[in-house]
């Protein structure tokens, strides 16, 4: 069957707005009774990268969280809100972007996302087990709430990656290590990941979005005035890439998919519902720039070509406030606090960027090596 889309237009935050395009999206897709039964206990599974405000772009709104939260109500079920940050609780996080408040005005339950456990997963084309949160899997079913973003290992963060944040924050980093720079072995891991939880609806916020270096602070919003709903997370990501202008080859999580042939890929196949892709498309959406070495070479002279060649971060002193939530959060450990500033050991950073996803004062972005830059002169 093919996967269906429904794009629907917002330009505002405000809550009924809001509500009224979620509803019929959720509407057009066959209504909520189609993927919710009364009774069963879901999980709101909003993006809570970190404790930002909401104008920032940086975690899904507050308004979207509470449509959500009323459409399920209204279809009989229990919803709760949850997520796993990479860094602190999900309760400081909420708190800053909105949604704790939302959750006491609505009388639903915020609950972290922090005991792991090992499960097995027959249907994962490369990973056949998981470590990932308890209480994710303590529920009857998954509402998965994504931000718009950009992100500067992966491309975009959009549905798929969302479902990252049902792996436990302490485990997160060690995902990035085992990665490396292999941007398709981790898209690999999401991709099955999403799978195995297999979500009953995704809700992008996309209503303003973040552009440039995201998926943290060092992004920047933009009004794309969308909120998009689908039962097929790829299928959604797949109609992101052409409403922002990328294919399918940008975003690694898409190219998993397709390569693998797991499905939601073919635009050609997905039934686009409410507004047109046309009618919301931009042409100039600013994307992440990250270069990767990506044929094989000497060692030696692939780590010189990765130090000069491609992109890194970089911390602006000024912005810098030290408080080292970069240095807590770094795989493989190669970025200390040295007197009055952080310094990063460039020959083993694995330009994971998880330090400059977190960073809460913007104070890392993403700088491209010198000789790049000759290059695209």
């Amino acid at each position: 069957m093919s996967p269906k889309v429904a794009i629907g237009k917002c330009s505002t935050y405000k809550t009924d707005e809001v509500y009224s395009i979620v509803k019929k999206n959720i509407d057009l897709l066959g209504g909520i009774s189609a993927f919710i039964k009364s009774g069963e206990k879901i999980l709101v599974k909003p993006n809570l990268l970190s404790a930002s405000s909401p104008d920032a772009a940086v975690t899904t709104h507050p308004s979207v969280v509470r449509a959500v939260i009323r459409v399920l109500k209204e279809a009989g079920a229990y919803p709760f809100v949850g997520d796993s940050p990479g860094i602190g609780s999900a309760a400081k996080v909420a708190a800053k972007c909105g949604v704790l408040d939302v959750c006491k005005e609505e009388d639903v339950p915020l609950i972290e996302l922090r005991q792991s456990v090992e499960v097995e997963n027959p249907g994962g084309k490369t990973f056949k087990r998981l470590e990932i949160a308890k209480e994710a899997l303590d529920v009857d079913g998954i509402i998965n709430l994504p931000k718009l973003k950009t992100h500067t290992q992966m491309f975009m963060t959009l549905g798929v990656k969302n479902m990252f944040g049902c792996v436990v924050g302490k485990r997160k980093p060690q995902w990035h290590l085992a990665a490396s720079s292999d941007r398709e072995y981790f898209a690999r891991m999401l991709v099955d990941l999403y799978r195995f939880f297999k979500p009953r609806l995704t809700i992008l916020d996309g209503i303003v979005a973040l552009e440039g270096e995201g998926p943290g602070k060092s992004g920047r919003p933009r009004g794309l005035g969308v909120i998009l709903a689908s039962q097929d997370a790829i299928a959604l990501d797949r109609v992101v890439l052409e409403i922002v202008g990328a294919g399918v080859d940008d975003l690694f999580t898409c190219k998993v998919a397709r390569d693998d042939d797991i499905g939601g890929t073919d635009i050609a196949g997905t039934q686009v519902l409410g507004e047109d892709i046309a009618s919301v498309m931009v042409k100039d959406f600013v994307f992440p720039k990250v270069v990767d070495i990506g044929f094989p070479l000497p060692f030696n002279l692939h780590r010189h070509l990765k130090k000069h060649l491609t992109a890194k971060p970089y911390i602006d002193k000024k912005s810098c406030t030290l408080c080292s939530m970069c240095v807590d959060i770094c795989p493989p450990s190669i970025m200390k606090k040295i007197k009055d500033a952080i310094e990063i050991d460039y020959d083993n950073c694995i330009r994971c960027f998880c330090c400059q996803e977190i960073c809460p004062e913007g104070a890392i972005t993403v700088k491209e090596g010198f000789l790049m830059k000759l290059l695209l002169q």
